[in-house]
């Protein structure tokens, strides 16, 4: 393909020689081991969630005969979303709905407060490439071994290297691809189904899928994953003011920076030597001391490695540390910095969101009804006049358990004079009250057939369920239809 490039005029007329290409090929990231405070906690972050992520789908939670006994799982076969004592199902999705929403104001508060932390530390993009980095350095070893081994030929040494670190890679990427197919189906059951072809389609489809997506965006695109194919960078600038904490180069304090020869004081220089270590452990490849940039994920290596530098040349730490866009204006200007404002008009608001959302979201699952019921009426023919001149309505009555055992429950029908109501497939008088069996965790449809007198108008019915046992009743009110035209 033809590289296309994008010429840039002067401010005072005239094609400029230079030009900007619209396209550039991928240059290689080679990132240095950092050491530190951030760096161990990068550590722990990748631990702990690696560590849920693979060991979740493997929680036992006994919920019953006939229903998985997984703690989390999304189980397509009963239509229903079970995490450890919370159950959903599909007319309750708004409760998803609702978690997706928290989990943006979170997202939100933290930004407003930290910036791009999340980038940092928790992203699955970043979890995984830093564990596609560890395997990267244990075959290949750090920064300037990797890049002596990329410009050496090809010898034995360098092809098991870099076949031995793929296979890693690949490997990582099918467990990844194979524990969230857990999350859809019963772990075990799929596992040991797994290699002799027994375990569902759709496990080998979507295992597939993740396994090339996490192989290629966490082994070969990387940062670009970040740069290009993330909307949240370009998102988080809108949720962010000056008095949220960022990664920041205080250059009131490192400008003018330069090499420091050791006969030369401090006093006419900053304390930046220019060492680009900041530079060489960062995994997007760019200059924290250039400014806020779209690529930085604040994942504070640059601070490690630059503290680690100012500790050899005798210099204060947190050079790069986290800081306030208007802390580091004030010093710049020779004002004393304001203090950090944890509490600000945009947090106060994200928070009293979620505290608003999530006590509704606690409230709802609280009083949540074990038991449902619901009604559907005859559209086509809305009415049917029987011999005797009576006119008969039809209703499919619907009874969701949400219990895990069996019940017994007491169908009542109120509405005009005369009314008879008979249940297909079910022995009993035409009363206006029937008991049914309700199966465990499940949903009942009969079909109700209910017949008055001909009046000509339209009335109601209001049906009652009561659980004999416990008692506990629902009710649902219908239109029935007395004949007319």
């Amino acid at each position: 393909m033809t590289k296309t490039t994008l010429k840039l005029d002067r401010p005072g007329g005239g094609n400029s020689p230079s030009h900007q290409d619209l396209y550039a090929k991928r240059k290689q990231i080679y990132p240095k081991l950092a050491h530190g405070k951030f760096r161990t906690v990068k550590w722990i972050v990748m631990a702990v969630t690696l560590g849920v992520y693979y060991a979740v789908p493997w929680i036992r939670w006994d919920r019953g005969e006939g229903i998985p006994d997984q703690a989390v799982i999304a189980d397509f076969a009963s239509e229903k979303f079970y995490f450890f004592f919370i159950e959903i199902w599909p007319q309750e999705a708004y409760y998803l709905a609702g978690l997706l929403i928290l989990a943006s104001l979170a997202l939100f508060l933290v930004t407003s407060l930290l910036g791009r932390v999340w980038c940092g530390y928790a992203c699955p993009q970043t979890v995984w490439t830093d564990l596609y980095i560890w395997v990267e350095r244990a075959f290949e070893g750090d920064r300037a071994a990797r890049m002596r081994l990329d410009k050496a030929p090809l010898t034995f040494n360098k092809l098991w290297r870099k076949v031995g670190k793929h296979i890693v890679w690949l490997i990582i990427a099918f467990w990844t691809g194979g524990a969230f197919v857990l999350y859809w189906h019963d772990a075990p059951t799929v596992a040991r189904g797994w290699f002799s072809g027994e375990a569902p389609l759709s496990a080998y489809w979507f295992a597939g899928i993740l396994t090339l997506t996490t192989y290629f965006l966490a082994g070969m695109m990387r940062e670009q994953v970040c740069t290009y194919m993330c909307p949240w960078p370009r998102i988080q600038g809108a949720l962010t003011d000056e008095h949220a904490l960022n990664v920041t180069y205080r250059y009131d304090r490192g400008e003018p920076r330069g090499p420091k020869r050791k006969s030369e004081d401090w006093s006419e220089r900053g304390d930046c030597i220019d060492c680009d270590q900041c530079v060489q452990v960062c995994p997007m490849g760019i200059d924290i001391r250039d400014g806020a940039q779209l690529e930085c994920i604040h994942c504070a290596l640059c601070i490690d490695a630059c503290d680690a530098m100012m500790k050899r040349v005798g210099r204060p730490t947190g050079l790069i540390a986290y800081d306030t866009d208007v802390a580091v204006e004030a010093r710049a200007a020779k004002v004393q910095p304001p203090k950090y404002r944890l509490i600000r008009m945009r947090t106060i608001l994200y928070t009293a969101l979620i505290a608003a959302i999530g006590g509704l979201m606690l409230f709802g699952l609280s009083t949540k009804a074990t038991f449902e019921l619901n009604l559907l009426k005859d559209r086509s023919p809305p009415f049917v006049r029987l011999s005797d001149g009576d006119i008969q309505n039809g209703y499919t009555l619907k009874l969701v358990n949400k219990n895990t055992k069996p019940r017994t429950v007491s169908v009542s029908v109120k509405g005009p004079e005369g009314l008879s109501v008979k249940v297909i497939g079910l022995p009993h008088d035409d009363a206006s009250s029937f008991e049914v069996p309700v199966a465990a965790h499940g949903v009942d449809r009969y079909r109700v057939l209910v017949s008055a007198p001909e009046t000509g108008k339209t009335e109601s019915l209001d049906f009652a369920v009561t659980d004999l046992e416990t008692g506990e009743t629902v009710t649902n009110r219908v239109s029935f239809m007395r004949g007319g035209e």
